[in-house]
């Protein structure tokens, strides 16, 4: 791991966030107390930050430093509010396109899905701060750049972003295996938001509650799915062609 991608120790983070810096996710060390850590717990809670309790063993192997039961990953990327980018798209007099990932993990899959995302027109990824996969320097790599010019909100609470979206006129559609109708049967022509689930689970049914329409991709081999990437592309693709037809 580069030393760069991360901070280590109790004051450095506290100073970090204070600063504004943007964190990925903060490992802490399970059992950890002291003054220290409940004056930047009490700021991880204050600011919604992500943070997982690790053993120590797992710090250890990141860094032989004295990280002091504390290491904070370093955004890659500056992340931006979906209340901010609806109103600008909607006044930019373009039809709003959102993509959602429902803890996809695997950084290389985000990295191609955003690439994808980027030259269909899409105008942010959405994802949820707890149970995603790192913007890491992989994810960079891997989506060419997309990254940084596509806007990505990380959501503290995906069901309040996706009310926030319905409030705003999109309609958000899901594309997963349980759906009846194919996804060329689906007017694309309006202000959506696609939502995509990881390979192993699916879309959360707490999202799928919210949904105004679910659509599939047919499959016709022994594999029962297709990668998540490809799906995104697939379906992407078609919304791009009826949009552009009409």
């Amino acid at each position: 791991m580069k030393k760069e991608t991360y901070i280590y120790g109790i004051r450095p983070a506290i100073e970090a966030i204070k600063a504004g810096k943007e964190l990925e996710k903060i490992l802490l060390q399970n059992g950890l107390k002291g003054e220290g850590f409940r004056e930047l717990f009490g700021l991880i809670k204050e600011l919604e930050l992500p943070f997982q309790f690790v053993p120590v063993e797992k710090l250890n192997r990141l860094s032989r430093q004295n990280h002091q039961g504390v290491i904070s990953f370093v955004s890659e990327i500056t992340y931006q509010r979906i209340e901010d980018i609806v109103p600008f798209v909607y006044e930019q007099g373009r039809m709003p396109l959102f993509l959602i990932l429902d803890r996809i993990t695997d950084v290389r899959n985000i990295g191609a899905i955003a690439r994808t995302a980027e030259c269909t027109g899409v105008d942010a990824l959405i994802m949820p701060a707890k149970g995603s996969g790192q913007i890491n320097s992989d994810a960079i790599k891997t989506s060419a750049g997309a990254l940084y010019k596509l806007p990505v909100v990380r959501s503290q609470n995906l069901k309040d972003t996706l009310k926030f979206l319905k409030d705003s006129g999109i309609s958000i559609f899901a594309a997963t295996e349980k759906a009846v109708g194919d996804y060329t049967t689906v007017d694309y022509n309006k202000p959506l938001a696609l939502i995509l689930g990881s390979e192993g689970e699916g879309i959360s049914e707490e999202y799928l509650k919210l949904t105004d329409s679910t659509l599939r991709i047919p499959v016709v081999g022994e594999i029962e799915s297709l990668n998540v990437s490809v799906a995104s592309g697939v379906v992407l693709y078609e919304v791009l062609r009826q949009r552009n037809i009409k």
